[in-house]
Order: structure tokens, then C-alpha cells, then sequence
């Protein structure tokens, strides 16, 4: 263990992890080792490489807050948050699509009645929401708990302002008796990821773009069914084939339809414009345990 060099470290390290009583924290472990070294060997990692990358994500580090995942942020745009999700959410034909979890999901957003409306002053046209949620055998799913968000027509979520004081665009619903939802909130329109900090500064070395399509972001949860993570992307957006973090699945695209005024669905007259979305989502059961 005295004479160890570039061909025997690999092993020398992954020999220490032996006592580990751990199995599944020795197998990550394990497996980490063996990849990081392979990395280094395989691109010939320089020692000024092997520096700029520990200060990039020390730089990474400093930039998360209580309002803001700088990694989760680069773990989206390297896709590893897809590959993650694509992995632990395998689904049979006819569920609705997981999908990344995004950066801004807040704990305990504010409950609402259905048919409100969420918005709750968020800048954007708006835009009345309603579908259904229902089993895979096609059960209606009711007292769902169905939290919504999403970015408003600045491209910024609530906790992204500095004079942060309430919830905008977000929300906690649950569903009806008979699994349908309905709520106000605002035409989503396509935004950059935040890449005022060290994620961007990557993006901007690789030549990428930092914009996502126009989305609505959603969790569901039912006792008896798997909880949903996933979003509703706006049809015809100019990203959903280069999304800066990989979340776009066809399944998840649906048309929002503009109306320039008239009979809304809450029975409103409006003479200003709004749209309308409809969609559906179809929950897996739960798995059993045993």
C-alpha cells in the first residue's frame, strides 16, 4: 500500500471499502471509484483540470440557496435528472410520463379551492386549466393532492423575486369525487434556466442554450398509486426539441388554446384574451409491498 501508482490506485482504494457493513453505500461506492479513476485515465485529467473542476463545483456550492439547486441545475443539464427519473419511474403503457423534477419546487405551497385562482397575480395571460385524474384501469382518483407551478411571462418563479412576500403560480388542489380538477393560472411561455451562476458559465463554454419550452409543472399523489412528478409542455414552443434540461416527452405535449374573448370555462364573459388547456393524467398503482 507504500508503492501505490496510476495502474494499482484503483484497486488499493476499492479494497478499503471491504469492512463496509453498508452493501448498498459499498456498491455506489464501489462503483464511483471505479468510474471516477477510469474518467481521469481515459481523458488524461491534467492537474489544472483536476483543480478548475473542484473549484467549479465549490462555485456551485456557494450559488445554492434556500431558493435556488445549483445542482439539481446541473445535474438537469447533464441529464443525469432524466436518466434518474427514466430509472425509478418505469411505467406501464397508459400511465402519464414522469419526468425532471425542475429546481423550484416548494414544500407546503399554499392550498387552494378548485377553480381558483393560483395565479394570484403572477404577470401572464390567462389560462384556464381542467382535466381529470384517473387509475390505469380508468378508477376516478379523488381527493388527489395535485401541487401546481409554474414559471410567470418574465420567465421567473415566485421565490426567484427579491421582494418574495407570497405564492404566485403555485398552488395545492385536490380532486374532485369524481378525480376532475380545474384552476385559473397563466399561459406558460418558454424561459432560460437561471445561468447567472456557475451552470451557465458552463453552458456558455459547451456553445448550449439555457432555455426550456413553455411548461406547467405538476405532483400528484393518491394513497394506492405512485406519486407523479412530471410536466404539461406547450405544443409548437421553438425548445421542445433541444430543452436545456432534457425533459420533453411526447406524450406531455399538449395544445393551448387561445381564444380572443367570449364565454369562459368558469362561465365568465371575458373580452380580453385567455386560453384554455385540457389534460388528463393516469396514475400507476402503488407497488406492493412484500
Amino acid at each position: 500500500m507504500r508503492n501505490l501508482d496510476e495502474t494499482t490506485i484503483t484497486q488499493a482504494v476499492i479494497a478499503r471499502h471491504a469492512k463496509t457493513t453498508n452493501r448498498r453505500l459499498k456498491t455506489v461506492m464501489t462503483s464511483l471509484v471505479r468510474h471516477l479513476h477510469g474518467f481521469a485515465r481515459e481523458v488524461d485529467l491534467t492537474e489544472a483540470e483536476w483543480v478548475a473542476g473542484i473549484e467549479f463545483l465549490t462555485a456551485v456550492g456557494h450559488t445554492c440557496s434556500p431558493t435556488r439547486q445549483e445542482f439539481i441545475l446541473l445535474s438537469d443539464t447533464l441529464g443525469l435528472s432524466t436518466l434518474v427519473a427514466a430509472q425509478n419511474h418505469r411505467k406501464p403503457v397508459g400511465c402519464t410520463e414522469a419526468t425532471v423534477f425542475g429546481p423550484f419546487h416548494v414544500e407546503g405551497s399554499p392550498e387552494r379551492p378548485l377553480g381558483a385562482d393560483v395565479a394570484n397575480g403572477a404577470e401572464g395571460e390567462p389560462c384556464f386549466v381542467r382535466g381529470s385524474i384517473r387509475g390505469l384501469a380508468g378508477e376516478p382518483v379523488a381527493g388527489a393532492v395535485i401541487e401546481v407551478w409554474q414559471a410567470d411571462a418574465k420567465g421567473l418563479y415566485d421565490v426567484q423575486y427579491e421582494a418574495f412576500d407570497e405564492h404566485r403560480a403555485r398552488a395545492t388542489l385536490r380532486s374532485a369525487p369524481d378525480g376532475g380538477y380545474h384552476f385559473l393560472g397563466i399561459v406558460a411561455t418558454p424561459y432560460p434556466i437561471p445561468h447567472d451562476g456557475p451552470v451557465g458559465q458552463l453552458l456558455d463554454a459547451l456553445n448550449r442554450h439555457p432555455w426550456r419550452p413553455a411548461h406547467l409543472h405538476f405532483r400528484i399523489s393518491a394513497p394506492g398509486y405512485e406519486t407523479l412528478v412530471t410536466h404539461v409542455f406547450r405544443d409548437g414552443d421553438p425548445y421542445l426539441d433541444s430543452d436545456a434540461v432534457f425533459g420533453v416527452r411526447s406524450s406531455l405535449v399538449a395544445d393551448w388554446v387561445h381564444h380572443e374573448g367570449g364565454p369562459a370555462p368558469d362561465g365568465r364573459m371575458l373580452d380580453t384574451p385567455f386560453s384554455t388547456l385540457d389534460f388528463d393524467f393516469v396514475l400507476n398503482p402503488a407497488r406492493k409491498e412484500g
